[in-house]
């Protein structure tokens, strides 16, 4: 049956308006200045339907950030999962960044690490989706520990967290805007790819000359 003229929206599209009206305030104005009015405007619907979906302006961003990253960390983990060299995926990992700045995923992680500087509530909800990351990532060191059989004085856990971490700060001079010969984030972490391929390669084998 098809929906009445001038009827409300069912639920799911009314909350579907509602984030994608939020990326969209969140990208142009930052968090300090987010609007819940203006997300309803944009959206189309009435003020009280933030309230009855997500319950504050802070439920809706962080609702908004928990839909993105269990969207991305699922194709990261599908990713990682393919029968791919380690070089090869960091490659893709690499693409990845690239797209969730564009999308605006990467601004939105990051405005929510800075209010949740300030705010108990917001640093559990980010720590919570970092938490998926950085449990990815241990995985992924993991593999590499058994398949080059060692990682130096490093254990999974601490590679881990230097890539996290790598990535998080490449992100943030990103959104800074400080980028260029002195600073070059993204081709620093590019050329880890490299690093990584010269540990899949064979050793050359060693070549005696005749006495």
């Amino acid at each position: 049956m098809n929906q009445a003229v001038g009827a409300a929206p069912p639920r799911g599209e009314t909350r579907a308006q509602l984030l994608a009206a939020a990326r969209v305030c969140l990208l142009q104005e930052g968090y300090a200045r987010f609007s819940t009015r203006r997300v309803a405007d944009l959206a189309r619907v009435p003020l009280s339907q933030i309230s009855y979906h997500f319950g504050s302006k802070q439920g809706l961003v962080l609702a908004l950030l928990e839909a993105d990253n269990r969207r991305l960390l699922h194709r990261q983990a599908t990713t990682f999962a393919e029968p791919l060299p380690l070089s090869a995926r960091w490659e893709r990992a690499c693409d990845y960044l690239e797209e969730d700045l564009a999308s605006g995923y990467v601004r939105v992680l990051h405005e929510m690490i800075a209010a949740g500087w300030s705010d108990a509530e917001v640093a559990r909800a980010v720590r919570a989706n970092l938490q998926g990351w950085y449990d990815l990532l241990n995985v992924l060191a993991e593999e590499a520990a058994r398949r080059f059989g060692s990682l130096g004085p490093f254990t999974p856990a601490e590679i881990g967290a230097l890539v996290g971490t790598a990535f998080l700060g490449s992100e943030a001079l990103i959104l800074l805007g400080l980028e260029g010969p002195t600073v070059p984030a993204r081709q620093a972490l590019r050329r880890v790819a490299s690093l990584i391929r010269s540990a899949e390669e064979p050793a050359p084998s060693a070549s005696y000359g005749k006495v």
